[in-house]
């Protein structure tokens, strides 16, 4: 505390002594929040400000609450240890004065039965509650590096900072800063990986709130690292189909053996791009070719199921665009259409398919599709081809009838000229 901090709390402890007793108890309540509010220095003046839109502050709680002391004691006295005053509580502390009312399911139960009660235990498993309690190290994060101190929101409301859009710079705060993570060896660009993933784009840009961000995966109060064994499990949460697929393959089995991350090892852990074809196989951008040849079984398989999707996909773009021609040109093809949307459903479970890493597994998928894929084309050909008779049909009725007009017009005119002989030639 600087000098004119302690001159302004000073000035107004002498306020407090000489006020009348019963002025000191009306105002008790707001003391702290009074003598902060006009003390002049911003570090003590704007957890006033911030806890005005806190919920605690919503619900009636105010300073003593957490900190401790006697308002109704005038000046410093109100902040006397024996009268039960903290201070700014630390490390441990702040863990203690947060779970003196979150861990009481009790007294959470009534403002908010469906709060859970467990977040200290959880944050005791956790690697920042793992080193605080057994290293001592209070650099690591506590409740209050997440949800703030004063300005504590509710986790649904987009300005907090455990919000679904927050999560990663929240956590970014320390774990992107090389000079905070430098003691523990930890890289600081997974934020800015994560950045470009298709999971931060599903979340931010098109406003998917279930999408993963990094609580998801690591856990919020439990927060940890997924272990290799385990990373499957994490992301099979989500991608539950597939998960099962490669929990049944011999890569899964491969895999815990070498001591690779599962579903990480092939797409990445914090900048994980939306998967395409393009990855299955031994072309330019396959995953597979990282670890498989063209004459290993493993690369033949990949080889295989990349043509058994790579031609069940041009199938079903041939046969949509054949039909979407046909519609251009006002054919019925509309169930056609709906058979082919059964198709693409085949192509999708046939990529999902590709994680048991068996081509006849994928073929088995694909098969149905590229049956209903060849049907719709043929439908849609038909379309086109009756188009054509009818066009063909519809040109020799306008020839008949403009040749029939011409007669007719012919004959008038022969008729006018007949008519118009003269009478002489009678």
């Amino acid at each position: 505390m600087n000098t004119r901090q302690v001159a302004a709390l000073l000035a107004l402890a002498g306020l407090s002594a000489v006020a009348p007793a019963e002025i000191r108890a009306q105002e008790s309540e707001s003391m702290c929040v009074e003598c902060h509010a006009a003390i002049g220095d911003d570090v003590l003046a704007r957890p006033v400000a911030e806890f005005a839109d806190d919920v605690h502050a919503e619900n009636g709680f105010g300073c003593v609450d957490c900190h401790g002391g006697d308002p109704t004691v005038g000046g410093f006295g109100g902040m006397d240890p024996e009268l039960g005053f903290i201070g700014v509580p630390r490390g441990r502390d702040v863990i203690a004065v947060c779970g003196r009312c979150h861990s009481n399911a009790e007294f959470m139960h009534q403002y908010d039965p469906a709060l859970r009660v467990d977040q200290v235990t959880e944050y005791w498993t956790s690697t920042h509650g793992q080193r605080l309690s057994e290293t001592g190290d209070t650099a690591v994060a506590v409740c209050s590096d997440c949800h703030h101190a004063h300005g504590i929101r509710r986790a649904s409301t987009p300005l907090s900072p455990v919000h679904p859009t927050n999560v990663a710079a929240t956590c970014g705060t320390c774990h992107a800063d090389a000079g905070r993570m430098a003691p523990y060896s930890i890289p600081v660009d997974q934020v800015e990986k994560y950045s470009r993933s298709v999971h931060h784009a599903a979340l931010v840009e098109q406003g998917d709130l279930s999408a993963p961000t990094c609580n998801d995966c690591h856990g919020n109060h439990g927060a940890a690292p997924p272990g290799i064994s385990w990373v499957g499990n994490v992301c099979g949460q989500c991608h539950a189909v597939i998960a099962e697929r490669f929990t049944e393959s011999r890569h899964s089995r491969t895999f815990a053996a070498l001591g690779m991350p599962g579903c990480a090892t092939c797409h990445g852990n914090h900048e994980i791009h939306e998967a395409s074809d393009e990855m299955l196989g031994l072309g330019e951008g396959a995953v597979c070719s990282r670890c498989h040849g063209p004459d290993d079984p493993g690369g033949k398989a990949a080889t295989a199921m990349h043509a058994t999707i790579d031609s069940l996909s041009l199938r079903i773009d041939s046969a949509r665009a054949v039909l979407h021609a046909a519609e251009v040109a006002g054919m019925e093809i509309s169930a056609a259409q709906a058979d082919l949307t059964d198709a693409h459903s085949a192509l999708v479970k046939a990529r999902t398919a590709m994680h048991a890493f068996s081509a006849d597994t994928v073929a088995e998928a694909a098969a149905p599709g590229s049956e209903i894929a060849a049907a719709s084309l043929e439908r849609g050909l038909a379309a086109l081809a009756d188009l054509r008779v009818r066009r063909l049909g519809l040109a020799a009725s306008v020839a008949v009838i403009l040749l029939f007009v011409l007669g007719l017009f012919l004959k008038i005119r022969e008729r006018d000229s007949g008519s118009g002989e003269s009478p002489d030639h009678a």
